[in-house]
């Protein structure tokens, strides 16, 4: 195998799939990437198993041929090179040289045949999205990282076509127990979105696909057999789905007859990250104290102080005290675009609900803490 390629065509993609040869496997290999060069152009294919991706990308190719590279050295070499075009040919027993006439790796790779076999989907029902809203539904359901619990609709976003007599949306709800986000993406009622299932997709295999989304070009999305995939003009990514029942989300997204308090995002924001600075992991949470016309947040940690601001608030309700994890309003407020925003508050005991001035689409919901 011998080829020869342009480290701007690969350097990005390299870097892309660091967060999938990185992660922890029950094989070694996948520490690693499968180059095959072919007669057209080299393809570079990763997987932990559970994400796989594949691309294509333009060489000039002497010999074809496949072999087996540890990602995160050949990455390094690639992104240091000095110059763009970079030759890379297998010599014997294995070893791989990089290099050009000034410098030469050489560095040892393994048996092709034992790379893990990617799922080859066809006949696959694809429908068209751009890929901006795509990623930015991927950025705000994932906030909601995964955790210790395994249940799949903890590790995993739901992902679920709605359609009426006037609307048809793909929906995506990620949660963690103790708060949700809802991000819906609205398309024309003609679109022809073959997309049934209501599926479970892995977050961390979300988060991997949004780092490829970079662009307004469209991608194709599509679901077979278990698997969801995600496709470019030349790069590929399948997701294996998770197995179980998400809960049912829609009664705790209803909008209840509340105490409505429009607030400034960026104001609210930069407040919360103040009365944050006292948080640790056995005092997460900052308390509310709602009057009339005045909302004061304030922080207790008997460790290290306390702290307390004010704001001046629209509020002429009842006086309320509730307690919420700082962090999550603060996660949730960084990946909204409005610059006002609407905080729903009913009482002590039931969920706040954040939402956009204009956008509608994005809910988040954060279940409050015992005082």
């Amino acid at each position: 195998m011998k080829f020869t390629v342009k480290k701007n065509d690969i350097v990005d993609v390299l870097s892309n799939i660091q967060g999938l040869t990185g992660r922890k496997s029950n094989l070694a290999i996948t520490g690693n990437i499968l180059l095959n060069a072919t007669k057209d152009g080299i393809i570079i294919t990763a997987t932990d198993l559970e994400t796989g991706f594949e691309g294509f990308y333009p060489a000039a190719v002497e010999s074809e041929g496949k072999v087996v590279i540890n990602a995160r050295k050949f990455y390094e070499i690639i992104r240091e090179f000095p110059i763009n075009e970079i030759l890379v040919s297998e010599i014997e027993n294995r070893w791989i040289q990089i290099g050009n006439e000034n410098i030469e790796y050489h560095i040892v790779g393994m048996n092709p045949e034992d790379f893990p076999e990617i799922p080859q989907m066809e006949g696959v029902d694809f429908f068209e999205m751009k890929s901006e809203p795509f990623r930015r539904m991927i950025e705000q359901t994932t906030i909601i990282g995964s955790s210790d619990d395994k249940r799949a609709h903890i590790i995993g976003v739901y992902m679920e076509k709605i359609e009426t007599d006037d609307e048809l949306t793909i929906r995506m709800v990620s949660t963690d127990g103790s708060r949700l986000t809802k991000v819906d993406f609205p398309f024309d009622k003609d679109t022809q979105i073959n997309f049934t299932g209501k599926i479970i997709v892995p977050k961390k295999g979300l988060s991997e696909v949004g780092k490829f989304l970079n662009s307004e070009h469209p991608i194709q999305l599509g679901c077979k057999t278990n698997h969801f995939i995600v496709k470019k003009s030349s790069e590929t990514i399948i997701i294996r789905l998770l197995e179980g029942e998400f809960p049912e989300y829609k009664e705790i997204i209803k909008k209840l007859k509340a105490n409505i308090i429009t607030l400034d995002r960026q104001l609210f924001l930069m407040m919360l990250k103040r009365m944050s600075i006292f948080a640790s992991d056995s005092y997460k949470g900052v308390i509310f104290n709602l009057s009339e016309d005045k909302m004061m947040i304030s922080s207790t940690n008997p460790d290290i102080g306390e702290s307390k601001e004010e704001m001046v608030i629209g509020f002429k309700g009842n006086p309320i005290e509730v307690a919420f994890n700082s962090r999550y309003f603060i996660e949730s407020l960084n990946v909204m675009d409005d610059e006002k925003i609407y905080l729903n508050i009913v009482d002590e005991e039931k969920p706040c609900l954040i939402e956009g001035e204009t956008d509608k689409n994005y809910l988040s919901v954060i279940m409050p803490m015992r005082i």
